[in-house]
């Protein structure tokens, strides 16, 4: 394959968004308003509505492929999930998770026809809790990918404080792949630069999109059939937030600036490319809404 990723077979089948429960985070959290995350952290008393917990499902002709795996049901069976003393503090205060029983990560796969043990793939938009939680119940034989630079940040000294538990990331039996977006003469994926093409076939192909976290990645889908897709991760927690500059208020304000800046870039190269986000109320409707305005019929 040329260094030029194309993609000119018609390997995705389906898309589809499955959410792991419901988060509740801080108003200053969605959306920054400038005061510094420590102050807002300990003197909000303001949580936002519930959000989802999207994973987004693609059924590719050699396997599964999932963008994030939600949340894990233990952090509210288990007392000892989260840490104890000032990091536990932090962890309270920064979210509340609803999370039924069947709406773990195998159990929302099975809702949708799907066996966890045929996902392939696994990619890690980045370490948070919430994009982490199904890494246990997914097959040894699966492939996580996350960012280089996002694993890099699990054994720093102080990782729990930047919201990354190294005893639910590093999991016996889970090998993580760490990808390094490589450069790539592809002018529609403009601005991006670099990519990782993750099936070698230009269909599904990471972008890097640091700023929420330092290796956070969005995902840009392209297949015969289908409108292009972008899923964001925590980049933004909705499209209007996204297309207004209004960025989230945790993670590195300039870079989420930049990143901003990028996707909508390509979003605007792209007019029916609908933008996923991790936690956007409104995502699986827009996810559906492209679908169908592209004439494509999916469930």
């Amino acid at each position: 394959m040329s260094r030029h990723l194309r993609s000119t077979m018609k390997p995705i089948k389906r898309v589809t968004v499955v959410s792991t429960g419901t988060v509740q985070i801080r108003p200053e959290h969605r959306e920054t308003n400038g005061t510094p995350l420590l102050w807002w952290l300990n003197t909000s008393r303001r949580w936002t509505e519930p959000l989802p917990i999207n994973v987004y499902v693609i059924e590719h002709d050699k396997g599964l492929v999932l963008f994030d795996t939600g949340q894990d049901r233990r952090s509210l069976t288990d007392p000892g999930y989260f840490p104890g003393g000032p990091a536990g503090q932090i962890y309270r205060r920064l979210a509340k998770f609803d999370i039924p029983a069947g709406a773990t990560l195998t159990d929302r796969l099975r809702d949708q026809g799907y066996d966890i043990a045929d996902v392939r793939v696994a990619i890690v938009s980045h370490l948070h809790q919430d994009h982490i939680g199904g890494l246990r119940e997914l097959p040894r034989s699966a492939r996580i990918l996350v960012d280089a630079a996002e694993l890099a940040e699990v054994d720093k000294k102080f990782a729990v404080f930047a919201g990354l538990m190294r005893e639910h990331i590093h999991v016996p039996g889970v090998r993580f792949t760490a990808v390094t977006p490589q450069r790539v003469e592809d002018p529609a994926i403009a601005p991006f630069t670099h990519a990782h093409d993750v099936m070698g076939d230009g269909s599904l192909l990471l972008l890097p999109t640091p700023g929420h976290t330092p290796g956070s990645m969005s995902l840009l889908l392209r297949g015969e059939g289908l409108p292009p897709m972008l899923f964001v991760g925590d980049v933004t927690y909705d499209v209007q937030r996204l297309a207004a500059d209004r960025i989230p208020g945790v993670g590195d304000a300039r870079g989420l600036h930049e990143v901003t800046k990028r996707v909508n870039m390509l979003a605007a190269r792209h007019p029916s490319m609908p933008i996923l986000a991790a936690h956007d109320p409104s995502a699986a409707g827009l996810l559906a809404t492209a679908l169908r305005e592209h004439g494509t019929m999916q469930v």
